[in-house]
């Protein structure tokens, strides 16, 4: 029996200092990261787009978090963006970080692709933008129509030929638009470092190679 008290309080112990180095102490050092001042806020249809992000698991294939190191070394090549810092989820509650990247990075897709019409088409029936995507189809957010019954400030969303049937078109609904909204605002290629930061790093690298090549 004390055998067994000892073990129970070891691994307590244990626990407490993982959970402290782990959680506790990265949570206080980045609790109060200020927002770089070129980050806005989200306006309330991208929060209603992240809501609908967040409702269908898009995290569950997508990342918004590229990286330099491990399997993201290559994400800058890839288009994804420099890699993150915590400031970037400012407004984010919460990071919607992701877990496996069955499709690609998020994190600067508004750059990458800036088109309302292509995100909206892509939502609706991905395979008709790339063939063999295996990302699910989202008809839902939409209503196929005739071409003479869409209102006045409806939006028509522009298909690649065949995709519907003739005479017909696709309308947006407002859920469709809000999402595209959220997506399009993942736009963060503003410099994480200031002026000042950046001198005093380049002049460290500077030094470094300097010392290696004496």
């Amino acid at each position: 029996m004390e055998n067994e008290l000892k073990l129970l309080v070891g691994a307590m112990v244990t626990l407490s200092l993982a959970t402290s180095a782990l959680v506790v102490v990265p949570f206080l050092q980045l609790k109060d990261e200020p927002a770089p001042a070129e980050l806005k806020p989200y306006t309330s249809q991208e929060l209603r787009g992240r809501q609908l992000y967040r409702a269908h698991a898009c995290m569950a294939c997508h990342t918004q978090q590229p990286s330099t190191t491990g399997a993201g070394i290559a994400d800058a090549s890839r288009g994804w963006g420099r890699a993150s810092v915590a400031g970037d989820y400012h407004y984010d509650d919460p990071p919607l970080l992701g877990t496996m990247r069955t499709g690609p990075d998020l994190f600067n897709i508004g750059v990458r692709q800036p088109s309302v019409d292509w995100h909206l088409g892509h939502l609706f029936q991905p395979r008709a933008y790339t063939s063999g995507s295996n990302m699910p189809a989202y008809p839902f957010m939409f209503e196929v129509r005739n071409a003479d019954d869409v209102a006045d400030g409806e939006k028509i969303v522009h298909l690649p030929s065949g995709t519907v049937e003739p005479g017909k078109v696709v309308v947006a609904k407002p859920e469709a638009l809000d999402l595209v909204a959220y997506l399009i605002s993942l736009k963060r290629t503003y410099p994480v470092l200031s002026t000042e930061q950046a001198n005093i790093l380049s002049q460290s690298g500077a030094t470094t190679e300097k010392e290696q090549v004496q």
